[in-house]
């Protein structure tokens, strides 16, 4: 697969409705960088997000509780063509939280376009659509979306990408969509290695953006190092804001199923 992830990417789609500004719970903490599966290949990837020092009040009456938290989903992915992935994320799922213990939180499907073959050029795009079904504890809306623009530069060793990603509920109008974007720049060492910044935010609906100190804003920490068995991406992520978790970690752990790994 490859160095940060696997995929996803720019192109932009349609709007399809929108989001309140009541904040979901977090089954991934990703940026896209546009690289899929190869053709006629099956990924997994599990992603494992912990909260030790997080929002003690739910977002919306009977959420699930951030703090102390231990959410993730196992996202399986096929390489369609050399510029479609098909993504599921079945389960979404909590192994703990406060009041409620081991959760079932729903599920995904995605679709994710991409410029072929995107770490072979300097700049690359995508976009990933997503569409989600949900426990009413894990989402205000049992039925939600997300619309997931990519772009991005490999300047060797260095890599930017930014994902100006909107999200809908599928009520009210164009204004009530929630811009929640991710940005990363990473640093690669080899093919192996890389370190990276990222940066998650919620600013709230498009109408009208939440104030600066309501909103959630966190910076991260990550390392990535790919093996012959597995890739590594590893992180931590602290809150700037009142409206973020204090303290996150994530570890995502991925793998092609059917293919030939190489020494």
């Amino acid at each position: 697969m490859t160095l940060f992830g696997k995929h996803r990417h720019f192109l932009f789609l349609l709007l399809l409705g929108s989001p309140a500004a009541l904040r979901a719970q977090t089954d991934e903490i990703q940026v896209y960088d546009a690289e899929i599966a190869e053709k006629g290949i099956f990924n997994l990837m599990i992603h494992t997000n912990f909260t030790p020092i997080g929002r003690k009040t739910p977002d919306y009456p009977g959420a699930i509780i951030p703090n102390d938290s231990v959410n993730g989903a196992s996202e399986w992915a096929y390489g369609v063509t050399d510029w479609f992935e098909q993504g599921l994320y079945l389960p979404v799922y909590s192994f703990y939280s406060q009041g409620r213990g081991a959760t079932i939180n729903g599920f995904k499907i995605r679709e994710l376009f991409v410029r072929p073959h995107a770490a072979d050029h300097k700049v690359f795009w995508g976009v990933n659509y997503e569409f989600s079904v949900n426990a009413k504890y894990w989402e205000s809306r049992r039925i939600t979306s997300e619309v997931r623009p990519i772009v991005g530069v490999h300047l060797h060793p260095v890599d930017i990408i930014f994902n100006p990603i909107v999200d809908t509920n599928f009520t009210g109008g164009f204004g009530n969509l929630e811009f929640v974007p991710a940005t990363r720049v990473a640093y690669n060492f080899n093919d192996k290695w890389a370190v990276a910044a990222e940066e998650y935010a919620d600013f709230g609906p498009l109408r009208q953006f939440l104030p600066a100190h309501d909103q959630f804003q966190e910076v991260w920490a990550v390392m990535d190092h790919n093996t012959r068995f597995v890739n590594i991406e590893a992180g931590v992520g602290v809150g700037v804001t009142a409206g973020a978790d204090r303290l996150t970690l994530k570890l995502m752990l991925s793998r092609d199923l059917n293919a030939r790994h190489k020494d």
